[in-house]
């Protein structure tokens, strides 16, 4: 005797060897023997073989259609045999009925299961129900692959048009349009930007990370909407001094100027001056929520997202020719470069002037100072500036910033073309410039000491207040007045750029407060300036991460635009190399195992801009790079 039973979900056969009642003792048609409880067996039979009967079954039930199944059996719970029997008009053969067994539970749209050959006729609305969500998946599915072809091909499915950003930067794997392109890129090989690319629907590879961007950060986009225009009181006093800034040719947010001011019985009197925006924005305006939402100005070569709009820091820039609001920071000095008091006051500084890096380097500098130099504007008040700064980090014991180091800026000209594979906008000019310059230590030391001065003032005071701190190489923000050990400073509020930085701003706003006698707007345990603390340092890391992303992005495009195809570069860690003259880090397998600084030669090939990367090829092995700059640990990729 042969037996028909379910196991795991599964129909086999096999012949019984014993039979116990409760459990039967069967032989597979495999020949593994297997213990079967009596209630798992559907069918017994003794002809045909185990094998042949499913089968056997399994052919017939092909031309068995269960629609037919479905109008002819009852409305009732019904066994499969009970329908074989009134499908065949008699008994069925074992074969029969098996067949009618594997076409009912192969039809769980129109059959549902009620226990071991059992079942029941799905209602009609269930059922039509059914059928039509069939019919849908089975239109996808035909669409699915009509689009992925497409997309092989190099044609775009016009259903990608408009949700072209979605699928390259946060695809939803339940929507077709989504399962079309992963079929055609596990069939063509390519990526997703790669193979849409090659569909015309990325004309430009940095508009493509440019958007990635935005659409994670700047979903609405990069409007401001409406808002009030920011007023200033009118009564501010007029401040004794012709201030002046430093900046690069690119600022337009100029947050910072200085004066100097002869003192009688000698020494002087050195103005930090700070733009005030905080005077004309309250922090629960539409302009502080625009702010608080931005959190900081995103920086990348060719173009800035601002943290406020351009109208409202052009009212509070620092523009040469006008009286601007600021937050002054005197400091009395004397000739001896000691500091002998301080003060704090809000005014408006007349701003006589601009100074712009190009301009003031080239008569301004290591050796000018040295040697005497040509007489140009404001020589003796930088000069001045300059030796205190000199004293000022003699007295920290800390370099306010590391001349081993160098800077690149990165300049676009949108009007030029430059061939990167297709033509696409954007000329790109990277200069070399090594920090530690007189005039950035004299920035450096002055901001320093402004940020220092008030963040200690508003500790002392009580007052609440966002401080940057380092222990043990760490740096984070927190409300608690640390040490910061970089810069060898008690505690260290930012506060020097409010047009650019939300903490800068929120400080600036506790600042104003406290010297006007007022309530701050914060307090210490407030959920608003804790948010903004712990949003702003994950915003702030984000922003930063970008720009040195886009910043690789136009190395790579300068590459291409002066046809570089061997170079020289360093060893920074085993095949790890960073390029000469280029803040571009790449990785090179093939460099043989060598010190640090190492100079090697390379071939820099297959340069692929939408995934930003290039491959690079050892060549020889130069020497030992003399006096070689640093790389700050933050710029160095994993």
């Amino acid at each position: 005797m042969n037996v028909l039973f379910e196991e795991d979900g599964a129909f086999k056969a096999g012949a019984m060897l014993a039979d116990n009642a409760t459990s039967l003792q069967v032989e597979t048609s495999s020949g593994k023997r297997v213990k079967v409880k009596a209630a798992n067996v559907l069918l017994r039979f003794a002809a045909p073989a185990p094998g042949e009967l499913l089968d056997r079954a399994e052919a017939e039930s092909e031309g068995i259609e269960p629609e037919f199944l479905w109008e002819v059996c009852p409305d009732a719970e019904f066994g499969f045999e009970e329908l074989a029997r009134e499908y065949f008009g008699r008994a069925a053969q074992p074969v029969e009925a098996a067949a009618i067994l594997l076409r009912l539970h192969a039809a769980p749209i129109h059959f549902h299961r009620k226990g071991k050959g059992r079942f029941r006729k799905a209602p009609p609305d269930i059922l039509k129900a059914a059928l039509a969500g069939l019919e849908k998946k089975k239109q996808q599915a035909l669409a699915i692959e009509r689009m992925a072809d497409e997309l092989k091909s190099g044609v775009l499915p016009a259903e990608f048009a408009p949700m072209l950003k979605p699928l390259l930067y946060k695809p939803d794997r339940n929507r077709p349009e989504t399962k079309a392109l992963e079929l055609a890129c596990a069939e063509s090989g390519l990526s997703a930007a790669r193979l849409l690319a090659r569909c015309g629907a990325i004309p430009s590879s940095h508009d493509y990370h440019f958007d990635r961007f935005l659409f994670e950060h700047f979903p609405q986009g990069t409007g401001f909407g409406e808002y009030e225009a920011p007023q200033v009181p009118d009564d501010l006093p007029l401040a004794a001094v012709q201030a002046f800034s430093i900046d690069d040719a690119a600022t337009t947010e100029i947050d910072d100027a200085f004066s100097v001011t002869s003192l009688e019985g000698g020494g002087w009197r050195i103005g930090i001056h700070i733009a005030a925006p905080g005077l004309g924005i309250l922090p629960d305006s539409a302009l502080g929520a625009m702010a608080r939402s931005r959190l900081s100005t995103v920086y990348m070569p060719g173009r800035k997202i601002t943290m406020l709009p351009e109208e409202v820091v052009e009212r509070f820039t620092l523009s040469a020719g006008r009286d601007c609001p600021a937050i002054s920071l005197y400091l009395d000095v004397g000739s001896d470069y000691a500091v002998r008091g301080s003060s704090s006051r809000v005014e408006q500084v007349p701003v006589a002037a601009n100074l712009r890096h190009h301009d003031i380097e080239p008569v301004f500098n290591e050796k000018t100072l040295a040697e005497g130099g040509p007489e140009f504007e404001y020589k003796r008040e930088l000069t001045l500036l300059w030796e205190f700064a000199t004293v000022l980090e003699a007295g920290r014991g800390k370099p306010s910033v590391n001349p081993q180091n160098t800077e690149y800026s990165f300049s676009v000209d949108w009007s030029r073309s430059a061939p990167t594979g297709v033509e696409e906008p954007g000329w790109i000019d990277i200069v070399e410039r090594r920090r530690g310059s007189p005039l950035d230590k004299l920035v450096a030391e002055l901001m320093i000491v402004a940020n220092a001065t008030w963040g200690k003032l508003l500790a002392e005071a009580q007052v609440a207040a966002i401080y940057r701190v380092q222990a043990a190489g760490k740096v984070r923000m927190t409300t608690a007045a640390l040490s910061h050990e970089g810069l060898g400073v008690d505690c260290y509020a930012w506060s020097s750029s409010p047009l650019r930085r939300y903490v800068d701003l929120l400080n600036q706003w506790q600042l104003l407060a406290h010297l006007s006698g007022e309530a701050p707007p914060f307090t210490v345990r407030s959920e608003a300036l804790l948010s903004a603390m712990r949003d702003f340092e994950i915003t702030y890391a984000a922003y930063a991460e970008f720009q040195r992303g886009m910043e690789r992005y136009w190395c790579l495009r300068w590459l291409l635009q002066e046809g570089v195809g061997e170079t020289e570069a360093r060893v920074v860690r085993e095949s790890l190399l960073r390029l000469e003259r280029l803040p571009l880090f790449l990785r090179c397998p093939s460099v043989p195992a060598c010190d640090p600084r190492t100079r090697v030669s390379v071939a820099v090939s297959a340069i692929d801009l939408l995934s930003v990367e290039a491959q690079c090829r050892y060549l020889a092995t130069l020497g030992e790079t003399e006096g070689a700059e640093g790389v700050e640990d933050e710029a160095i990729p994993e």
